[in-house]
């Protein structure tokens, strides 16, 4: 018997919908290349930085902290108090700074320099292991940095793509992000070009239309495929 999702929608037709979906919004916010926007260890660091944080105070969280360090090396040596107090506006500083850290230590320890670059030869779910055994990151950071890092066939679900994702009936209303990275995957091609550009464009979504409380329907333009939408209000 085929597998079929959380709300018994067939896959087929949960699949059409995720490609109609990923066609429209290429259409409303472009096509994005797949090309790496800083290298590796910044992209790890900073989305550790960005858990529960706005997008502006991860950018003067980190580069308050490369410029105080001014090295990989510094950073893992510095005491966490120091560190924390560099990184505060990132929010949750003294947890993160505990993680980056220890994380700085194992990597250099590991491959006995501050580089994960190895990754770009691992397959896709060793390497999402492999991240995922550090502390302070989860499948989200890890499938980001595979993605934007090394071209690999993952798919991150950040709070904006998760919202929208459950809004038009891609997941269940119960399931939670982390569940959701593997389900939307089943729903696009492994294409890597394909899910950065679904990502880019369901967050941007979420934040200019699908915005958490009252969406802005009426300059959406996928209404007709949104269960959201065609629930009956009072």
């Amino acid at each position: 018997m085929p597998r079929s999702s959380v709300n018994s929608v067939p896959d087929q037709q949960l699949r059409a919908k995720a490609w109609e979906v990923y066609q429209r919004l290429l259409q409303t916010y472009g096509e994005h290349p797949l090309v790496p926007r800083r290298e590796p260890m910044h992209e790890l660091i900073s989305t550790m930085l960005s858990h529960r944080t706005t997008q502006q105070n991860e950018a003067i969280a980190f580069q308050r902290m490369w410029e105080h360090f001014g090295s990989w090396e510094a950073i893992q040596d510095a005491p966490v108090e120091e560190l924390s107090r560099i990184i505060a506006p990132a929010n949750f500083a003294e947890a993160k700074a505990a993680n980056i850290k220890e994380a700085l230590r194992r990597i250099i320890a590991e491959r006995g320099e501050p580089s994960i670059d190895f990754l770009r030869d691992v397959p896709t779910e060793e390497g999402l292991r492999w991240l995922m055994s550090l502390p302070g990151v989860g499948i989200k950071t890890a499938s980001l940095v595979l993605l934007f890092c090394f071209g690999k066939p993952t798919l991150p679900v950040d709070t904006h793509v998760h919202r929208v994702s459950q809004r038009l009936g891609l997941i269940g209303p119960k399931v939670n992000p982390t569940a959701a990275h593997a389900l939307l995957l089943t729903l696009l091609p492994p294409n890597p070009h394909v899910l950065f550009n679904f990502h880019v464009n369901m967050l941007q979504h979420g934040q200019k239309i699908c915005i958490w409380g009252t969406p802005r329907c009426q300059r959406c333009p996928l209404t007709n495929l949104c269960d959201w939408y065609q629930q009956p209000r009072k």
